[in-house]
């Protein structure tokens, strides 16, 4: 074969593995019309249903902002609940397009369990909440207490590691869902729940008396949840990866639920004209249109709007920003540009 020929096939093969990279979960999705969102079987502030059976929360915001930019209606979700257990297989088995569940991006899920994480929408970490009336003021005190523990999760490992290296023993009270652990440790069959420091705020804020319990000090490891997809479909994970920076450079840049359709008309800032679709195709080349990022803040707002309006410290959870605030404003929360 001459050199010519084994360029133009080289070519021609190429051709073929870049167009199938892009036949993936972006086409299953738009085919179906709907994006299956795989989040918690129920926490407050994060993702659980209300009166009227609609998910709310902070995760199931970016669940609407991702229909928002693919499919242009944030409504076009089902949402697939999820235990600590069946999260990753549904969505290795693609029952879900996407897992936007308070997850702990590891070493372990990313390379092994086949993940790709592709942001961290809240930087976390591992607490303990016990009642008041135990007197106790620290988790070193703990030794020998009964704990309320989700299967599944980092907080198993960590719950270990962590009493082990303090010569303390524990027993621990398995549990699925938030759910349960509520109803174990209000019924006190555990002297002790433990989890991300977020989730323990949630669970207090629906106590019938959220001041007969206490979330002690120590924050004994890093939890940096985030979204995750399956490996080896890059432009669904780039979809994702820039639906959550959009949120944040919003922020950043002041642009808000209220102005998010009419400033990429009246502001001389080019990177606002680029993410709201009114200079160049930044969409086109993830596959969606021009607007995709102004239907997402438009929809469910920055991401200052989505902490504020969910767990933030007007709401009954109350969690202040913290790491999760803006880079500027020295927390962690950074987007690469959008340029």
């Amino acid at each position: 074969m001459s050199r010519k020929s084994i360029f133009f096939s080289a070519l021609a093969a190429a051709t073929v593995v870049a167009s199938s990279s892009w036949a993936g979960t972006l086409e299953d999705v738009k085919a179906r019309g709907e994006l299956r969102c795989v989040v918690s079987t129920g926490l407050a502030g994060f993702a659980y249903t209300d009166a009227a059976g609609v998910y709310q929360g902070f995760d199931a915001d970016y669940c609407r902002a991702t229909a928002a930019a693919v499919l242009g209606d944030p409504n076009k979700v089902k949402y697939i609940p999820a235990t600590g257990k069946t999260r990753f297989t549904i969505l290795n088995s693609k029952e879900g397009d996407v897992l936007w569940r308070n997850t702990t991006w590891t070493f372990a899920r990313d390379v092994d369990v086949k993940l790709t994480f592709v942001g961290v929408n809240y930087y976390d970490g591992q607490g303990f909440m016990v009642p008041t009336k135990l007197g106790v003021k620290s988790a070193k005190e703990l030794d020998g207490a009964t704990v309320c523990i989700q299967t599944g999760t980092t907080t198993e490992l960590n719950l270990a590691d962590y009493f082990r290296s303090n010569n303390m023993k524990y027993s621990p009270v398995p549990i699925e869902k938030n759910s349960e652990a509520r109803a174990n440790y209000l019924a006190g069959r555990c002297d002790v729940y433990t989890t991300d420091a977020s989730g323990l705020a949630a669970t207090r804020s629906t106590f019938k008396n959220p001041g007969d319990h206490m979330l002690l000090p120590e924050i004994i490891s890093k939890e940096p949840l985030g979204p995750a997809v399956r490996h080896g479909d890059d432009q669904w994970g780039d979809i994702i990866r820039w639906v959550l920076n959009a949120t944040i450079v919003a922020e950043e840049k002041g642009i808000t639920m209220a102005n998010a359709g009419s400033i990429g008309n009246s502001t001389n800032d080019p990177e606002i004209k680029r993410l709201l679709g009114t200079e160049g195709d930044l969409g086109g080349q993830l596959g969606l249109d021009k607007a995709w990022a102004q239907r997402i803040i438009a929809s469910v707002g920055n991401y200052g709007e989505i902490f504020g309006r969910h767990i933030g410290k007007k709401t009954d959870i109350g969690l202040a920003r913290g790491l999760n605030q803006l880079w500027s404003k020295g927390g962690l929360q950074y987007a690469p540009p959008f340029r």
